[in-house]
């Protein structure tokens, strides 16, 4: 008996049907792909750092170190499983090029190593730990991922000819957030490589209990070792490996329940449509004595079965799109071996969203127990109670026509019935802007200051100090360059509270010509003043108006925390002072210059390159660009993906509302028609209607994008590194072509939904 009530009742409503069926499997599809993928990406990140046996710290080291002052260190430290120092060959990018492309324009660092022995290994493509030929180069993913490079290809570096043999995974450089990228080579071809360049350590250890890494951190400061570099840890590893995906799962994710919601809101649409429709059905049966129970099981049987269909069509669709998702994934991490564990994940979110419809269905039909026989069996529909709008009179309107006029008063009338749309249209509205302002924060160049580097121009940065004063000097006398200004990063011992030195990197110098932005406080413009990198404020438990203590210069100098900022260099630990120091401790210098002429950025970085052949000159552009560059794409195609979404949600929902209208108004809309009123006069009410609805579901979804949202992506961002975040809005996008997007779905879908209100009769609807 279902089966043939199911079936009759799906042929008599197939439109709805089928609207709620897609909502269904929309709200599937999203909820188990963000399943599926966040499995895929936890389980192909630690396979990699497993087969790889990514080191747990690292420090990079310019210069000279005591080996044997290391190996002690490590006998010594009872956590040191396994360590090693493996020799990084920097190398310009204009002596590299791969196939007809020269990385003269890359803002990596490139460099060559050979196949290290204990771990840290590089791996190819199937996962597999490479053993290189003579003659023979393995070049990392990111330059087969942009097409610089392919299998085959002849590669000339610094006159010496390689074939690229293949292409390598390396947990710790893979992401375009890393400074550097590995290039391997023999044993042989690197010998003979190795005065072509310079040489970087890469000191590496791996421990016993990495839960311990904190203190490990501490001894190594402690013993003085080599630090001329930036430390990261297997944390920032991950991270920084899981960062472009990860925000692209995120936005999914964030879409995902917002149309789960939605699809809620859809499926009371659709109910009360139905119960609208059948309301004297509904009495008859109620009146004849059949029980609640039965007549609520022939809606939820129906519900249930769409419910079915709709959560297997969504567990397709979600097989069908994970391989394009997971294809950034898997060239960058390979294969998970969790790939099983993600599609019985995937098709548990789907169960859970199915009983939360049947239950969210169960719920709804509760109102059965409110509706009366008599009055059912009377009027046919549902006689509403219509409270408000009292002072809005016709008489006293003289701004609008008196269709717009009724329109707009049935939603001040009816705001009860109104409100489940404009929730939905303020979602589709939020869902639509959120992801497109989150694209054009990070792609813009003022982002890069929420990173821990200044809105400028060119960076040149040198590991040679005393070559800055040539730069300057240059610089200086360039009548292009309307500001610089010069900061050297040094390294110094803090003391711990616990009497302990740990090393700090400070970049020293004019720290307000090209301002970052901070989280908290400012920055520092006193000798007595620093201003600490989120990380390091953290790990040394350290707020604004706090005081450190730095060794300089073989004595104890307090400083004031003035400033609390973001940084993605150096591993995130990092301060910025402005005090003079006239000891040798000075890593590199970066020289950040502004142009009066902007068309001009191109051809001084191929002049400056040109000249300066002992620093590496950048595009700040191309540096942002360099370094965001996947997950700027990753967050673009989620952002597209969401306008869409939104679209169609918009589309849905407005027909399924307008059909519920026309449904619950067959005696009003008579009624009118009986008074004279023409067809194009209440579709004009019903569009009014609509845009009335729409106007105030774009605003407000444009203020929740604007401070939730904010936050919400503020929320994805920090996983950066950056602990403080504002929108940067292109107001075309988000509040005139998005909100005109709408309108016209709007419009469309009211006039299509409104079509049947012309095919009421008035002898069939107007009942004593």
């Amino acid at each position: 008996m279902y089966f043939r009530i199911i079936r009759n009742d799906i042929l008599k409503s197939k439109a709805i049907t089928l609207t709620t069926m897609i909502f269904v499997a929309a709200a599937s599809m999203l909820v188990s792909l963000a399943a599926i993928l966040v499995v895929n990406l936890s389980g192909a990140l630690d396979t990699l750092m497993t087969q790889a046996k990514t080191p747990h710290f690292m420090q990079m080291h310019s210069g000279d170190f005591d080996a044997e002052r290391l190996k002690s260190f490590a006998e010594q430290n009872n956590n040191v499983e396994e360590y090693q120092v493996v020799e990084f060959l920097g190398m310009d990018g204009a002596e590299i090029l791969l196939g007809d492309h020269s990385l003269s324009d890359s803002v990596q660092d490139n460099g060559f190593s050979i196949q290290n022995e204990k771990f840290d290994y590089l791996l190819d493509l199937n996962g597999n730990i490479i053993s290189v030929s003579d003659s023979e180069l393995y070049v990392p993913v990111t330059y087969m991922r942009d097409n610089t490079t392919k299998v085959g290809d002849k590669a000339v570096i610094s006159g010496k000819e390689f074939t690229v043999a293949g292409f390598l995974r390396d947990s710790t450089m893979n992401s375009s957030l890393s400074a550097s990228k590995r290039f391997l080579v023999s044993n042989k071809d690197f010998a003979e490589l190795k005065g072509l360049g310079s040489i970087e350590y890469l000191i590496e250890f791996r421990l016993k209990d990495f839960s311990a890494i904190g203190e490990f951190e501490t001894a190594y400061a402690s013993a003085g070792l080599e630090a001329n570099g930036p430390t990261v840890t297997y944390t920032l590893f991950k991270t920084m490996n899981a960062i472009s995906d990860g925000m692209m799962i995120a936005v999914i994710l964030l879409v995902s329940i917002l149309v789960v919601a939605i699809t809620f809101m859809c499926i009371r649409f659709t109910l009360l449509a139905k119960i609208e429709d059948d309301y004297r059905e509904i009495g008859v049966m109620k009146a004849i004595g059949l029980r609640l129970s039965d007549i609520k099981k022939i809606y939820l049987a129906k519900y249930a079965a769409i419910a079915v269909a709709g959560s297997i069509l969504g567990f397709i669709l979600s097989l069908m799109f994970q391989g394009m998702l997971l294809e950034n994934i898997r060239i960058y991490m390979g294969e998970s071996e969790s790939s099983s564990v993600a599609l019985g994940l995937g098709m548990i979110g789907i169960l859970i969203v199915f009983l939360a419809i049947v239950s969210y269905v169960n719920f709804v039909l509760k109102r059965f127990r409110k509706i009366s026989a008599a009055e059912a069996i009377r009027y046919g529909t549902s006689q509403e109670k219509k409270t408000g709008a009292k002072r809005f009179s016709l008489t006293s309107n003289r701004l609008v026509s008196t269709n717009i006029f009724l329109g707009i008063k049935d939603v001040l009338v009816r705001k009860r019935l109104y409100a489940t749309m404009l929730v939905v249209l303020v979602i589709s509205a939020f869902i639509m802007i959120v992801p497109q302002n989150l694209y054009n924060t990070i792609s813009s160049k003022s982002f890069i200051q929420y990173m821990g580097i200044g809105n400028y121009d060119l960076r040149i940065q040198t590991n040679i100090p005393e070559k800055t004063n040539e730069i300057v000097k240059t610089i200086d006398s360039d009548s292009a360059v309307s500001k610089y200004t010069v900061l050297i990063t040094e390294t110094f011992k803090v003391k711990t509270k616990n009497g302990s030195e740990e090393n700090i990197k400070v970049e020293l110098g004019d720290h307000l010509a090209f301002p970052i932005e901070y989280s908290e406080g400012r920055a520092p413009d006193r000798d007595d003043e620093i201003a600490l990198s989120a990380i390091n404020a953290g790990e040394m438990s350290k707020k604004v108006g706090d005081v450190i203590t730095l060794v300089i210069e073989g004595k104890e100098k307090n400083l004031t925390v003035t400033g609390i900022y973001s940084d993605v260099t150096n591993g995130g630990k990092t301060a910025k002072a402005v005090f003079t120091d006239h000891s040798a401790n000075i890593m590199w210098t970066i020289v950040c210059v502004e142009l009066s002429d902007k068309s001009l950025v191109g051809s001084k970085v191929s002049g400056y390159s040109a000249k300066f052949d002992f620093a590496k000159t950048s595009d700040i552009d191309e540096f942002v660009s360099q370094t965001l560059g996947s997950t700027i794409s990753s967050v673009e195609r989620a952002s597209y993906a969401a306008v869409a979404v939104a679209l169609v949600i918009t589309v849905l929902v407005t027909l399924l509302f307008m059909k519920l209208l026309v449904a619950k108004d067959r005696y009003s809309i008579a009624v009118m028609k009986a008074l004279g009123f023409t067809n194009s006069d209440i579709k004009a009410q019903y569009v009014s209607r609509s845009v009335f609805i729409l106007i105030v579901g774009i605003t407000l979804g444009s203020f929740l994008a604007n401070t939730l949202g904010e936050v919400l992506a503020g929320a994805l961002i920090s996983s950066f590194g950056a602990s403080t975040f504002n929108f940067t809005v292109n107001p075309l996008t988000a509040y005139l072509f998005s909100p005109l997007l709408m309108i016209f779905t709007v419009l469309i879908a009211t006039m299509i939904g409104t079509s049947s209100a012309g095919q009421i009769k008035i002898s069939e609807n107007i009942k004593e």
